[in-house]
Formats: structure tokens, sequence, C-alpha cells
């Protein structure tokens, strides 16, 4: 009884984002590990680069099994990439590299997001849309990243499906609410859906292009030279596209930070209009880069420690878990100047960000060998593009439903970030 009374499961789902805040308590400012307990078993948080160090070596922690399964089950799916560990990760990891890591991949993207961003600005300018930037992120990012992996349907269906996909997002965090039955729901469907998709190309009913994430997972064998099942072919499908579509939360925060700095949104409108495409300007990069060091997204990730480790004098035996502090590494003190500052310029000159040890929005590590996700800069490319269109002139950003519930996993501001034609008057509920 004593040990459950210790345990900081609860406290996760009490304190959500600051309970990381909560750890670290426990120990002297600027520790690199906490002791805690998290389901039943000895624990230390870690952060910074020596916890990105250690949370990484493939010797030292192992990660199947790590996540809980009302987690693992609901977000990832069932036999997914992120519970796989050694040789067996790195053969499925290869594909996703293969699909979403390579250069030509994101150029083949950057148009889509172009073309979509530009339609949602200029419902936004002409006042035939109402969408809050989360809502219209998640159809723009959702009918750009399946024209991308290959997958037919209308733009209306695609967004429908995204609508979907974010709803799991949205969700899966919350297992004492009845978003999370709608998360289960969502989760078979489009299990389902996606699992016929596979079976579609595979019979040769449906036709998929070679290097489409459609056709390298329908495709895939894994180390013995069998095809995946089609079910977990389609989960990994899922998982090509669906962290695209999670970017919609960064989208909501950066309306936030966009409407508290007006010098910000006229530095990156003025580089969008001389460059003339909402893609790849280096400021709107930088302001997207920041957003990302310091909005509240991913707040952990737990794995098993597969022998007795130590760090910072704390130590845990084999079998325990050592979970890395994903925000608390983002923003941790001895790791980055003015951590509490939102400063896009930290970010302007920074070529190679995957080398920045402590910038881990999307995990950490090397992108081929562990466990940082592939798709990152297409996530990148996408938030960039968002931030590019509401960050122009003929709109402008609401105030109102700015605040940000961090007890909630995950959490975006509360209207999701509302944008409108600059100038238009806020219209009376009742008519």
């Amino acid at each position: 009884m004593s040990n459950l009374l210790r345990d900081d499961s609860v406290s996760i789902l009490t304190r959500g984002y600051d309970f990381g805040a909560h750890i670290w308590r426990r120990v002297q400012a600027g520790a690199r590990s906490a002791p805690m307990r998290l389901l039943g078993d000895e624990a230390i948080l870690v952060r910074g680069a020596e916890g990105v160090e250690l949370f990484y070596d493939q010797r030292l922690i192992g990660r199947h099994g790590a996540m809980p399964a009302i987690v693992q089950e609901t977000l990832f799916g069932h036999g997914s990439v992120h519970s796989l560990d050694s040789e067996e990760h790195h053969h499925r990891k290869a594909t996703f590299v293969d699909v979403a890591y390579e250069d030509a991949q994101v150029e083949r993207l950057a148009p889509l997001l172009d073309r979509e961003w530009q339609g949602e600005l200029s419902a936004w300018v002409d006042g035939t849309s109402d969408r809050s930037a989360y809502d219209a992120a998640v159809g723009a990012f959702g009918r750009s990243i399946m024209r991308w992996a290959g997958l037919p349907g209308t733009p209306a269906a695609k967004t429908r499906w995204a609508a979907r996909l974010a709803q799991i997002v949205d969700g899966f965090g919350a297992p004492y609410s009845p978003g999370f039955v709608l998360a289960w729901l969502n989760r078979g469907w489009s299990d389902r859906h996606a699992e016929r998709l596979v079976e579609a190309v595979r019979a040769s009913t449906l036709s998929a292009e070679a290097g489409t994430a459609l056709y390298e997972w329908s495709w895939h064998r894994d180390r013995d030279g069998a095809l995946l099942p089609a079910r977990l072919a389609g989960i990994e499908l899922q998982n090509s596209i669906r962290p695209m579509i999670a970017v919609a939360r960064f989208v909501a925060f950066a309306a936030k930070e966009l409407h508290d700095r007006p010098e910000w949104r006229t530095r990156i409108a003025d580089e969008t209009a001389e460059r003339g495409t909402l893609v790849g300007g280096i400021l709107a990069t930088a302001f997207a880069q920041e957003v990302r060091r310091t909005s509240p997204f991913v707040p952990m990730l737990p794995g098993w420690a597969l022998e007795d480790v130590e760090l910072d004098g704390e130590r845990v035996p084999a079998g325990g878990r050592v979970v890395l502090d994903i925000l608390g590494t983002n923003t941790d003190a001895r790791s980055w100047a003015s951590p509490d500052d939102f400063n896009p310029d930290r970010f302007v000159d920074v070529e190679d960000y995957e080398a920045l040890k402590v910038f881990i929005p999307h995990g950490g590590a090397d992108v081929e060998t562990g466990h940082r996700c592939p798709g990152e800069k297409l996530a990148i490319t996408g938030l960039t593009a968002a931030i590019a269109a509401m960050s122009d002139p003929r709109v402008t950003i609401s105030g109102e439903g700015l605040d940000v519930n961090r007890r909630r996993l995950p959490t975006k501001p509360a209207s999701g970030g509302r944008v409108r034609a600059a100038g238009a008057t806020s219209r009376c509920p009742f008519h």
C-alpha cells in the first residue's frame, strides 16, 4: 500500500504538463535526474543532453512494452514501430525513413501544403470560412498528407478522415472521458479503412505509385521476407500520415504566439510576399521551431532499464523505468539561454536542428538508428506554411480563447485560434 501511495502515475493526470516541474522539486536545481515511481515501478525522470543520451542508448534502455497499453493501442496502434527495439525496429524504421525523411519526400509535399494553405487563407479573407487555425490545419494537413501518401478519395473524404485521426490524438490522453471512447471507435474505423486500402493495392484493384506511403507499406516485408499483415501495414500507413495532422495543435499555439507578437507577423508577412510562397521562409521556420520548443505537446517518453543505470546520482534497477522529460528538456535552463522567453531569433541561423541534442519536440537521437520521428521535416514544413498564412495582413487573429489548460493531455489554446478577415466584426451569436 505504501508503494501505491508513493506512485506518481495519478499525478500525470492531475497535473498534466506541470507533472515534470513537480518531480524536479525533489532534487537540486539543475539536476539531470529525479526519483519517481510509475505504474508501480521504480523510475527516474531525466532531462538535458545527459538525459537524452541515456534514454536513447539502446544498450541500456528498451522501448518494447514501456508505453502504457492504453496509449500505445489507441494512439499508435497494435504492433506499431513505436513498440519495437533493436534490429526489428531498425528494419521497419528504414521504411519510415524512405517514405518521410528523404528531402525528395519533403519536396513532394511542399507544393501541396502551399496550395491547401492558400485556399484556407483565401477562405478567411473572403469570409467564407470561420474555421479556427486548428480546424483549418486539420483539413489542410490531412488533404495534403493523404494526397502525398497516394491515398484515394475526394478532398471532402480526406478531410473527414483527417478529423477522425485528429480526434484520436485529442482523445487518447483522457481515459476517463467520452473523448477516449470516441478515440477507440475512430481507431477501429481507421484501422479497417487503412487495411482495406492495403488489401486493394495487393489485389491490384487500387493503384499506388512507388515511393508513396501507400505503396511502400502495402509491399513492406519483415526481416524474414514476409509481407506485413494487412492490418499492421495499414497501421503503419496511418503512422505515416497522422503525425502531420497532429501538428495542427502546434498551429493553434502558433496562432497564440503570433497574436501576442505583431512584429513577428509583420516580419513573416514581408518575407512571404518577397518569396511568393507560404513554405520554406527562414523567419517563418524559425518561428515554427520556437513554437515547437515552447509549446506543451508530447510531455514525456517512457523506456525500460535493461540493466542497472545511474544518472547524476540517481539509480534505477534493471526492469525499472527511465522517463525522458521532453518539455523539461526543451525548456531546460542549463541547455537554453533565457528558456522561458519566446524568441524565434534563436533559430534563425540554425541550419541543422537535429544537431541540437536538447531540441527534442519530436524525439531525440538519430532518425535512422534511433527513435526520432522521421516525419519531423514534413511537420516543420507544414507548420511554417500555416504560420505564413496566419501572418498575412489581410487576416487577424482574435485574442479570445487563447488560454491553455495545462492539466489536459494533449492540450491547445481553447478556441484553436480564431482567424478572420482583417477589419471584420464579430458576429452576433443570435443572428
